[in-house]
């Protein structure tokens, strides 16, 4: 029987073409919506993946203990990478060349020959050592800096707020008092050290007018033996060092953001909210507009629930191809773009996690967007609602 039968898929399909302003309107507001739920979700990926990137669990971290976790104020003698590759076991060696990477870290303002205003960045001071500690780290263009000179991560002019271009090859850039060429760029697979600018350390160490170091990283030849540094840094009172492992070091970091990232999600439930209440906007006043219509479907036989899933359907099918967009623009225009941060720069993230929640708030949005003003459509009688206008 009529009534007992759906009706045809292609009915709500011609309804959205029936209606091509109310319907490009009301895809263009869910888009939006959908994007913008993508692109904070992107941020939290993003900020995840760069702390993740970061840790080495083979890589020992050694600083002063009064500092904390805050290696910007770590201050420790001059002399303890000596120190620590004679007395600890386990450190990774080749060829006579222990892996063991003194440097020197601090936040200071850096502008380039552009810029109305310095900007605060990250500066690293390191020594050839540096990239056998580091091994994400890969010199991409140009050369490892000599005397005067420095490299920068790909994500440095997001940190500092620059033009790309003004940190080229052969630009120049000033910090503490001196002007240092760019020697190279440098990547480093998505980690922190991306936004950072290293330079020589003891050039650095001059410059600043400094013996001693931030830090100490070390090389083990396997995560057990990171517990030797402990030990070491625990019998050596009088120096007052903390070895830690870089990957629980980083990880304490993401405990230290969760808030943020908690943060990241309450907005995206926000804007989700936000957008089922656009969507009960729009679809109330579709539904307004055709209650002569659905009142001539229920006269024609056909039952209310097929008539609500048609509604349904309609509201869904524009949130899908909102969705649809949506991860289209999220993959050519969000994905990757870099983002300044405190603890430097970071690229946002459009992964399957992002999509999939883009795809459920859409789908939310056209079923819970749908539904109120279907249902309010539903309860009028026949009669009232073929004598409305």
């Amino acid at each position: 029987m009529l009534g007992q039968r759906l009706l045809p898929w292609d009915y709500g399909v011609r309804n959205l073409f029936r209606r091509p302003t109310r319907s490009a309107l009301t895809l263009g507001g869910l888009t939006i919506v959908v994007l913008l739920v993508l692109v904070v979700v992107g941020f939290i990926r993003g900020l995840e993946k760069s702390l993740s990137a970061t840790g080495n669990p083979n890589v020992v971290l050694v600083y002063s203990l009064s500092s904390a976790a805050d290696i910007e104020n770590s201050s420790i003698p001059g002399r303890t990478p000596a120190l620590l590759a004679a007395s600890v076991d386990g450190v990774s060696r080749q060829q006579g060349v222990e892996y063991v990477s003194p440097e020197l870290y601090l936040g200071t303002r850096i502008s380039t020959a552009n810029m109305s205003e310095p900007g605060m960045g990250l500066v690293r001071g390191v020594t050839t050592a540096a990239p056998l500690v580091r091994d994400q780290v890969q010199l991409v263009e140009g050369a490892w800096p000599h005397a005067g000179e420095v490299m920068v991560g790909r994500l440095v002019h997001s940190k500092l707020g620059a033009n790309k271009k003004d940190l080229a090859i052969g630009q120049q850039v000033t910090f503490d008092g001196r002007t240092w060429t760019i020697s190279g760029h440098f990547t480093a697979a998505g980690s922190a050290f991306e936004s950072e600018v290293w330079a020589p350390l003891a050039e650095l160490q001059t410059t600043l007018k400094r013996q001693d170091l931030s830090l100490v990283a070390v090389r083990m030849d396997s995560p057990d033996n990171v517990a030797d540094v402990d030990i070491f840094c625990r019998e050596r009172i009088d120096l007052e060092l903390k070895a830690v492992s870089e990957s629980v070091y980083y990880a304490s970091l993401q405990k230290h953001y969760k808030p943020v990232r908690m943060l990241g999600w309450v907005v995206v439930a926000l804007i989700a909210g936000s957008g089922i209440f656009a969507g009960l906007n729009t679809m109330y006043g579709a539904v307004v507009g055709r209650i002569r219509e659905l009142a001539t479907l229920q006269a024609l036989g056909f039952r209310r629930r097929a008539i609500l899933l048609t509604l349904v359907q309609e509201a869904t099918l524009l949130a899908c191809a909102g969705a649809l967009i949506a991860c289209i623009v999220g993959l050519s225009l969000v994905d990757g773009a870099a983002v300044r941060f405190t603890m430097g720069a970071f690229m946002l993230k459009v992964d399957s996690v992002g999509i999939a929640v883009a795809c459920g708030v859409a789908a939310l949005l056209g079923v819970v967007g749908a539904l109120p003003p279907a249902v309010k459509a539903m309860r009028l009688p026949v009669v009232e609602a073929i004598k409305s206008i």
